[in-house]
């Protein structure tokens, strides 16, 4: 596994905010999943600390800066409004014109065997993906493995707007010629959007699996308790790591042909083996369970 980047993790909030001397942010400040953050949260019922927004709030304008600047967002822009961002016009502008463009730029992605995989997703199994947007929103796609094993797709079908989708169980279907493999959703929630430009053209998801290759957006009500059933930072290395073995050994035994030159995943892995069998794909390594 080679980074492709030399990754630098951001400071995390109550450490910008001067109430720790030194913290990292590992969850892509979203702090609701962040067992760090519960525990200073508890921490300052107790008063031990003071919580960071509110230490910030005693600085002048000039040292309180807005919460997407010290997310790095955007370039230094001072917060106006003490730190409620329900109330914020600023905040509401930024997720309505910036939310497509944090989407389509993620976050340091490092090289497994050739598969890429990004900083700050969340991952199923079945090798679909999460990224979490705003309010319970998340943005839903297809990983690069499932990409390079199945090859270039015709088309996606995804649920319409309203519908609703259940973590591990069907979520939407990827077409290649005649042939079909549904993925299960990795989280329970309402479709609120598909991706108007893979549906007749899902050769995107595999282009750009991670951004402009996008499925769907939902929201999900219970969505902290949707992500302890996925996998995160360290944990997708290390299923990527095994999921490329097991795919090198099971193309050996029914192939016998290498999937890899030189140590790295090839792209379209079952249109260059003419006798693999699609089906047995699918079962292998899509149809399961966490």
């Amino acid at each position: 596994m080679k980074n492709k980047k030399n990754i630098t993790l951001p400071a995390c909030l109550w450490m910008q905010a001067g109430v720790v001397a030194k913290k990292q942010c590992y969850s892509d400040f979203f702090c609701a999943t962040c067992r760090f953050d519960r525990a200073m949260r508890a921490a300052c019922k107790k008063k031990k600390f003071v919580l960071w927004h509110e230490k910030l709030r005693g600085q002048p304008l000039s040292k309180r800066p807005c919460i997407h600047h010290m997310k790095g967002h955007i370039e230094f822009k001072a917060c106006f409004k003490n730190y409620h961002c329900l109330d914020c016009e600023f905040d509401q502008y930024f997720h309505d014109q910036f939310k497509v463009h944090t989407v389509v730029k993620p976050v340091e992605y490092n090289d497994v065997n050739g598969i890429s995989l990004p900083g700050g997703y969340y991952l199923h199994p079945g090798h679909t993906w999460i990224k979490i947007e705003d309010n319970n929103n998340v943005r839903i796609g297809i990983d690069d493995f499932a990409s390079h094993v199945f090859g270039q797709f015709s088309s996606i079908k995804a649920l319409l707007t309203g519908q609703e989708i259940f973590q591990n169980k069907p979520g939407f279907k990827a077409v290649r010629d005649d042939k079909m493999v549904e993925f299960q959703s990795p989280v329970n929630g309402v479709v609120t959007e598909s991706n108007p430009s893979i549906r007749k053209t899902g050769s995107l998801v595999n282009k750009a699996p991670y951004t402009e290759g996008w499925v769907m957006r939902a929201h999900c009500e219970n969505l902290k308790d949707d992500l302890k059933q996925l996998l995160f930072m360290n944990d997708n290395m290390v299923f990527f790591e095994k999921e490329i073995k097991d795919l090198m050994i099971f193309l050996e035994n029914k192939t016998n042909l290498m999937a890899a030159d030189g140590g790295t995943l090839g792209n379209d892995i079952y249109g260059n083996a003419p006798d693999l069998s699609w089906d047995e794909l699918v079962r292998k390594f899509i149809n399961r369970v966490p």
